[in-house]
């Protein structure tokens, strides 16, 4: 055979690996799940919002309301160890994002209009929750990537928004896929391969994850890890979490900050090593109402790790914004 034709031959059986042997690589099933009913803590409660079972958990009472949005791989529980004390100054509501915890994951080809699992409607489900629990305005309390949730709501709906508190928030450069990323996370081989990357968050890859988010990572318990293992039991949680993944692009916050025109209270872990400090320092110098607060000894989970620092703050900055 021709040098050039065996070449060619060569290059046409590596394309045929690289383009067909993803599509066609079986995908074990995933252990048998546990029904989301079953998983539920007794406070757990449900609300269909946007064709969506939400789920959710109110304390507290009166004004002001704060809504609760967590991050990446977190649900509700992130919350548990502050939600009491902010239900002394009003009502709460924490809620699991679509992808995440305990609320309802729709399969691709369920949906029509705007992908649940997308930043846009993240945001719209936010008001609506607010809508179905009869909540005209609210204080959004975002960590993570749901600082970037809380934020973009404020941009959106401004009307409804009377404050932003930004834990450890997520919103600069690398929020999101874009580029190459983006558009490799869309070919046929990914979004076959995808769900089954996805499932590295309940191995090696989503304990280092965790380790990293805590600043001292002996206090996380045993109960801590239940916490994030349960949602890991639902039926589909490994496609759910690789169509957000793949889904959202980095926030462009290019002038907009300028935009938000209330009181906003940042609150940055000094070690985290997640999302670093200067970009809190960096959103706090381009708000026109900001204070940044930086706790010492604290990582990128402050409300579980750090809680008594935490909550002095907020409620400082809840007291100072009511009417």
């Amino acid at each position: 055979m021709h040098p050039l034709r065996y070449f060619g031959f060569v290059i046409i059986l590596v394309l045929l690996v690289v383009l067909v042997g993803p599509l066609i690589m079986p995908i074990p099933p995933l252990q048998e799940p546990i029904a989301i009913a079953d998983l539920a803590d007794a406070d757990s409660r449900f609300i269909e919002v946007d064709s969506i079972q939400v789920h959710y958990k109110i304390a507290g009472s009166g004004e002001p309301v704060l809504v609760l949005l967590h991050g990446f791989g977190s649900s509700t529980y992130t919350w548990h160890k502050v939600m009491d004390s902010l239900a002394a100054q009003g009502t709460v509501i924490a809620f699991d994002r679509p992808a995440f915890g305990l609320t309802e994951r729709p399969m691709p080809g369920e949906w029509s209009g705007e992908n649940p699992y997308s930043d846009a409607f993240q945001m719209q489900l936010t008001i609506g929750v607010m809508d179905a629990l009869s909540m005209e305005k609210a204080v959004l309390v975002g960590h993570s990537a749901g600082g970037s949730i809380a934020l973009q709501t404020a941009l959106a709906y401004p009307e409804r928004v009377s404050g932003l508190v930004l834990v450890d928030a997520a919103i600069g450069e690398g929020s999101g896929m874009s580029g190459i990323t983006r558009w490799l996370a869309n070919t046929p081989q990914m979004k076959h391969l995808g769900p089954y990357l996805a499932r590295s968050l309940a191995g090696k890859e989503g304990d280092a994850f965790l380790e990293a988010s805590w600043y001292d990572f002996t206090k996380f318990t045993v109960e801590d890890k239940a916490a994030y293992r349960k949602p890991l039991q639902v039926a589909n949680w490994d496609v759910a979490l690789w169509e957000y993944s793949q889904v959202n692009r980095e926030f462009n916050l290019n002038g907009k900050l300028g935009e938000i025109r209330i009181p906003v209270l940042i609150i940055s872990g000094g070690d985290d090593r997640i999302i670093p400090l200067v970009e809190g320092q960096q959103m706090a110098a381009e708000l026109p109402e900001a204070q940044l607060v930086t706790l010492a000894a604290c990582g990128h989970v402050p409300q579980e790790e750090c809680p008594e620092k935490f909550l002095p703050p907020v409620l400082e900055y809840i007291g100072r914004i009511q009417p």
